[in-house]
C-alpha cells in the first residue's frame, strides 16, 4: 500500500493536477477569508468553509478522476490487480493519495483561526470542528469519485459523472422539497434519477440492454406508485434523499455545534464507496 500511495502522490505533483487544484483551493479559501473574516471583522471561520464547499464540485472530481480510469487507459490495471498487493490496499493507497492532494492546501486553514484571535475572541473549538468535518466531507466526495473512476477508462467521463453526482447531492435539499410537494416536476426528477441509475448499471454490466431494462422496469414502477400510492412513494424517497444530501450534515456543523452523527455519516459514506470500488476491481480482476 505504501508504494502505491507514494507513486500516486508523486503522480499528482509531477503533473499539473496537484498544483492546479491546490492553487484554486487556496485562492478561494483566501478570498472568502479576506472578505468575510478580515474585511467584515467576523470571527466565524466555519462560514468561510461553508462558502467554499461549492468549489468541491469542480476540484474534487479532478483529483479522483485519474485514480483508476488512467490505469485502464494505460492498460496497467491488470498488472496492478495481479500484483501481490490486495485490492483493499490498492484502493486505500490511491484514496489516501487523493486525500493528500485535497488536504495539503487546507493546512493554511489551520493558521487562519489563530490569526483571528489577534483581533478578538474566537471559538477555536468551533473553527477546528468545522475544519475537521470539512475534511470528512471532502473525503466522502473523493470516495464517490474513486468509485466512479473505477467504472470507466475515460477520465473526462469520470470527471463529468462525479461532478454530476456531487451537484445532485449539493442540490438535494431543493430536490427533496420538490418531492414532498408531490407535483409533476417531482415525478420528472424521479425519472432523471432513475435514468442516471440505469446508465450506471449499463456501464457496470457493459450492456445497453440491461441498462434499458432497468430504466423501463423502474419507470413502470414509479408511474404506477405515483398514481396509486403517491404518499408511499414520497415518504420512501424522502428518507433516501435525506441520506443522499451529502453536504447537509456539514451545513449543520457550520451553525457552531459539533455533530457526532455527521462524523459517523461521512465515515459510513467513505466506507461504502471504497467497498464498492473494491468490488468493481474484483469484478475486473476475474474478467
Amino acid at each position: 500500500m505504501a508504494a502505491i500511495f507514494k507513486r500516486e502522490v508523486r503522480g499528482y505533483y509531477t503533473g499539473m493536477v496537484g498544483y492546479v487544484t491546490a492553487a484554486a483551493s487556496l485562492f478561494f479559501l483566501g478570498l472568502f477569508f479576506t472578505n468575510y473574516n478580515l474585511m467584515f471583522a467576523s470571527s466565524d471561520f466555519a462560514t468561510v468553509l461553508y462558502n467554499t464547499t461549492i468549489t468541491m464540485l469542480f476540484l474534487l472530481p479532478a483529483i479522483s478522476m485519474r485514480s483508476f480510469a488512467e490505469e485502464r487507459r494505460n492498460k496497467t490495471d491488470q498488472l496492478l490487480l495481479t500484483s501481490p498487493v490486495s485490492i483493499p490496499a490498492i484502493v486505500l493507497g490511491k484514496f489516501l493519495a487523493e486525500m493528500v492532494a485535497f488536504a495539503a492546501p487546507l493546512a493554511v486553514g489551520l493558521i487562519m483561526p489563530l490569526l483571528l484571535t489577534a483581533f478578538g475572541s474566537v471559538s477555536l473549538v468551533s473553527a477546528y470542528s468545522a475544519l475537521f468535518t470539512y475534511l470528512l466531507l471532502g473525503a466522502a466526495c473523493l470516495a464517490v469519485g474513486t468509485w466512479v473512476s473505477a467504472l470507466t477508462e475515460n477520465q473526462i467521463i469520470a470527471y463529468l459523472a462525479t461532478f454530476g453526482l456531487l451537484i445532485v447531492a449539493y442540490l438535494m435539499n431543493g430536490i427533496q422539497t420538490m418531492f414532498t410537494s408531490g407535483n409533476l416536476l417531482a415525478l420528472i426528477v424521479f425519472f432523471v434519477v432513475l435514468l442516471v441509475a440505469a446508465v450506471l448499471v449499463g456501464v457496470v454490466c457493459k450492456s445497453l440492454t440491461t441498462g434499458c431494462a432497468v430504466f423501463c422496469a423502474g419507470a413502470v414502477m414509479l408511474f404506477v406508485l405515483f398514481l396509486a400510492r403517491p404518499t408511499w412513494l414520497l415518504l420512501a424517497f424522502d428518507g433516501v434523499l435525506s441520506a443522499l444530501a451529502l453536504f447537509e450534515p456539514f451545513n449543520g456543523v457550520v451553525g457552531g455545534m459539533f455533530s457526532l452523527s455527521a462524523v459517523v455519516y461521512y465515515l459510513s459514506v467513505i466506507a461504502l464507496f471504497l467497498f464498492l470500488t473494491g468490488q468493481a476491481l474484483e469484478r475486473r480482476r476475474w474478467h
